[in-house]
C-alpha cells in the first residue's frame, strides 16, 4: 500500500522551547539519565499493550514476546531504542510530543532561579521524560506505529530541538516505537556498546522486560587451524567470523518480586525513579508482601520533592495496580485515597482475574481491601517517619502538609490516626513553622482547659495577630494559627482529638478556666450594666449587619471584634466561599455576626461618652469596619470607611 505523504512542519509550545533550552545546559551534568527515561516510556508502552492485549489478543499482531532493543552505529553516530509496545498514533504523537500536557508547567518556570544545581533539580521534580534524548543529541527521529493498525499508517517525527518539528505519515511493518538519536560531537562516550550496557545496568536493571543488545560471539576453533607452516593465505580464509547474537543485558525480573533482603537501596532508589517519572531519591519507602485469601504485594514511596501536577486531578502518575506482574492500570484513585495522592510505586495482586476491567475495579472488594491495608501501611510508614526521624518527617510535611490536611475531611475511617499526622504553627513557637502535633498541644493545655483553641485566617500574620487571641495570650493560653485554605475544612471535619473538642477562639461565647475570679465577675455585671444603654444604641446603628452587640471578654488591646455564631461559617470560611462563587450571608450561613467592643479601650469610652448622634454613628461604623479588616476582610464600601475616618481626624485637627 502506497503512504499518502503527507508532510507537515509546526512550531513547538513556548514552554517546551524553553524546556529544551533548560534541558541542554541544566542538565548536562546528568547527561546519561536520557536513556533511562527513554527505556521508562518504552516499558510503559509495553505494559499498556500487555493490558489491551488481555480483551483483544490481536493487537499482538503474532509478536508476543515484549522487549526493548538498543542498537548504537559508530559511523552514522547514532543510537537507536526500539520497543514492541502500544505505539502511537500522529494525533498522540502531536498531543505527548509537540506540547507538554501538564498543569503546573506555569508555576514550574515561575520557580527557576537560573542557577544550574536548582534549575537541574526543579527540572528533574517536573519530570524530562521525551526531551531528555537532546541532552546529548543534536536531532531525534521519532518512528511509530499503533498496535492494531494498518502499517501504512505508521508515523514519523522530527526535530533538531531548535523550535519546531516535521510529522509525516509513514509506512512501518512492525508495531511500536523506534527512536533515533543523531548525537553530537562532543557525545561519543555513547557510541559504545560498555557505556551503554553500564548506563542501563546503572539505571533500568529492574525493568521487568528484557532489554536487549548485540553481542558478537567468536565460534570455538578446531584444533588444526594452530598447526605450524600452514599457508597463510589459506589460514587468513579460514579465520572465523564473530556470530552476532540478542543478549539480554538487564536482569528483567520485577523488583517488588524480590525478598527485601535481597535489594539494596540503590535497587530501590532507581526503581523509584523509573515508577515515578523522579530525578531525585525517594524520601522513604515501604515494601511487604501481604499473604492470605487476598495475597498481593506492594512497593510504595514517598517522593522528596512534591511534584508540580499535585493539584492535577487529571494527573495519573500515582500507584499502579498489577496483576501477576502483569499492568492493569495506573488509576491512581482505585489504590490511594486522593489526600495520598502523592504516594508512587506499585501493587501486584495475585488474587484478581488477569481480565478484570476498571467498571469490575471500581466494584471490587478485593480492590477495596488492597486499597484499605496499602492506606494502613502508608499512615504506618509516616508514624515511623514522624517518631524516628523527625526531620524527615519535617522535610515532609513542608512538602506534603497542605494535602495530608485533606486526610481527616475524606478517610473518616482513619481520621484518629491521620490526625496524629497533622502539624500546625501555634502562639506556643509564634512562628510561621507547622512543627506542632495535636499531641503536642495536649500534653502542654493548662490545668481545667478541656479544648484545643484555634483561630483560622487568610495569612499566618492575620492569624498571629488576630485580636481573639488577646486574652489568650494573656493567660498563656496555646492556640493553633491555621492559615492553609483547607483548615476550615479540616476543623469541620475533626471536631476533636483524644476526647479534646476543637474550638474556634472566633465563635460563639468563650469558656476558658478559671477566666475570671468571682470578684471580677461582679465588676464587669456592672460594667455591663453600665454599657447597656450604649450597646444598645450600637445596635440601633449597624442594624441589619449583626446579630447583637456585646462587651467582650476576648479582647485586652482592641477596640472590637466580629465574633461567628458557634455553629456558623466563620468569616474566613465566608470569604473563601465568596471567591469561590457562592454568596454567603455575613456570619455564615446566613447568620449575622456578633459585634464585642472592649469596654477598657480609649476609643469605646469615648464612644461611651459621645452626644452627638452623628458622630456616634460614624465612629461606630469605623469600628466595625475596622473589625472586618483585622479579620483580613474586604469593606463592602470602603470609600465611605475612608470618608468617616477622614471626618473624624479632621475633627481632631480643629
Amino acid at each position: 500500500m502506497i503512504v499518502e505523504a503527507k508532510k507537515e512542519t509546526l512550531g513547538f509550545e513556548t514552554e517546551v522551547k524553553h524546556l529544551l533550552h533548560l534541558m541542554i545546559h541544566s542538565l548536562y551534568s546528568n547527561k546519561e539519565i536520557f536513556l533511562r527515561e527513554l527505556i521508562s516510556n518504552a516499558s510503559d508502552a509495553a505494559d499498556k499493550l500487555r493490558f489491551e492485549a488481555l480483551s483483544n489478543d490481536g493487537l499482538y499482531e503474532g509478536d508476543s514476546e515484549l522487549k526493548i532493543r538498543l542498537e548504537f552505529d559508530k559511523e552514522k553516530r547514532t543510537i537507536t531504542i526500539i520497543d514492541n509496545g502500544i505505539g502511537m498514533t500522529r494525533a498522540e504523537v502531536q498531543e505527548h510530543i509537540g506540547t507538554i500536557a501538564k498543569s503546573g508547567t506555569k508555576q514550574f518556570f515561575e520557580a527557576l532561579t537560573g542557577e544550574q544545581a536548582k534549575d537541574s533539580e526543579l527540572i528533574g521534580q517536573f519530570g524530562v521524560g521525551f526531551y531528555s534524548a537532546f541532552i546529548v543529541a543534536d536531532k531525534v527521529t521519532l518512528t511509530t506505529r499503533k498496535a492494531g493498525t494498518d502499517k501504512s499508517e505508521g508515523t514519523r517525527w522530527e526535530s533538531a530541538g531548535e523550535g519546531e518539528y516535521t510529522i509525516e505519515s509513514v509506512e512501518k511493518a512492525q508495531r511500536g516505537t523506534e527512536i533515533v538519536l543523531h548525537l553530537k560531537e562532543a557525545e561519543s562516550e555513547f557510541l559504545d556498546g560498555y557505556r551503554i550496557r553500564s548506563i542501563v545496568r546503572k539505571f533500568s536493571d529492574h525493568i521487568s522486560l528484557p532489554i536487549v543488545m548485540d553481542k558478537e560471539v567468536m565460534p570455538a576453533m578446531d584444533d588444526h587451524d594452530d598447526e605450524e607452516g600452514e599457508d597463510a593465505e589459506v589460514k587468513d580464509k579460514a579465520k572465523p567470523v564473530p556470530e552476532i547474537v540478542e543478549e539480554t543485558i538487564n536482569s528483567a525480573s520485577a523488583l517488588w518480586t524480590k525478598a527485601r533482603q535481597e535489594i539494596s537501596d540503590e535497587d530501590y532508589n532507581q526503581f523509584y525513579k523509573h515508577v515515578g517519572h523522579d530525578f531525585q531519591d525517594p524520601l522513604t519507602h515501604v515494601h511487604s508482601k501481604v499473604e492470605g485469601t487476598n495475597e498481593y504485594t506492594l512497593l510504595l514511596y514517598v517522593p522528596s520533592r512534591a511534584p508540580f501536577d499535585m493539584w492535577d486531578r487529571d494527573a495519573k502518575h500515582g500507584v499502579k495496580l498489577y496483576i501477576r506482574k502483569v499492568f492493569i492500570t495506573d488509576d491512581a484513585e482505585q489504590l490511594m485515597p486522593r489526600y495520598l495522592r502523592f504516594i508512587r510505586g506499585v501493587i501486584d495482586a495475585n488474587s484478581l482475574p488477569l481480565n478484570v476491567s476498571r467498571e469490575i475495579l471500581q466494584q471490587s472488594k478485593q480492590i477495596s481491601t488492597i486499597k484499605s491495608g496499602a492506606v494502613k501501611k502508608v499512615l504506618g510508614m509516616l508514624e515511623s517517619l514522624a517518631k524516628n526521624e523527625p526531620e524527615k518527617y519535617e522535610k515532609f510535611w513542608s512538602q506534603f502538609g497542605v494535602v495530608i490536611k485533606e486526610g481527616p475531611v475524606e478517610d473518616h475511617a482513619n481520621k484518629d490516626r491521620v490526625a496524629k499526622l497533622l502539624r500546625f504553627a501555634s502562639t506556643h513557637n509564634d512562628t510561621d513553622k507547622q512543627d506542632v502535633s495535636l499531641e503536642d498541644y495536649v500534653s502542654r493545655m493548662k490545668e481545667g482547659q478541656e479544648k484545643i483553641y484555634y483561630v483560622t485566617a487568610e495569612s499566618f500574620a492575620a492569624a498571629k495577630k488576630s485580636p481573639h487571641l488577646e486574652i489568650f495570650r494573656k493567660k498563656g493560653i496555646e492556640a493553633l494559627l491555621l492559615s492553609d485554605r483547607i483548615d476550615e475544612w479540616l476543623v469541620s471535619s475533626l471536631d476533636e482529638f483524644d476526647g479534646k473538642h476543637l474550638q474556634s477562639v472566633a465563635k460563639g461565647d468563650l469558656d476558658l478556666p478559671d477566666l475570671e475570679t468571682e470578684e471580677a465577675k461582679k465588676e464587669q455585671e456592672e460594667v455591663s450594666k453600665d454599657f447597656e444603654s450604649v450597646l444598645k444604641q450600637i445596635k440601633e446603628v449597624l442594624a441589619d449587619k449583626v446579630s447583637d452587640v456585646r462587651l467582650s471578654h476576648r479582647l485586652t488591646e482592641s477596640p472590637a471584634c466580629l465574633v461567628a455564631d458557634v455553629y456558623g461559617m466563620s468569616l474566613n470560611m465566608e470569604r473563601i466561599m465568596k471567591d469561590a462563587g457562592q454568596m454567603m450571608g455575613m456570619g455564615g450561613m446566613g447568620r449575622k455576626p456578633v459585634f464585642e467592643v472592649n469596654p477598657t479601650h480609649p476609643l469605646v469610652v469615648r464612644l461611651k461618652n459621645e452626644p452627638d448622634d452623628s458622630r456616634f454613628a460614624d465612629l461606630t461604623h469605623i469600628l466595625f469596619d475596622q473589625a472586618i479588616l483585622s479579620e483580613g476582610g474586604q469593606l463592602d464600601d470602603p470609600s465611605a470607611f475612608v470618608h468617616k475616618l477622614n471626618g473624624l481626624l479632621q475633627g481632631l485637627l480643629q
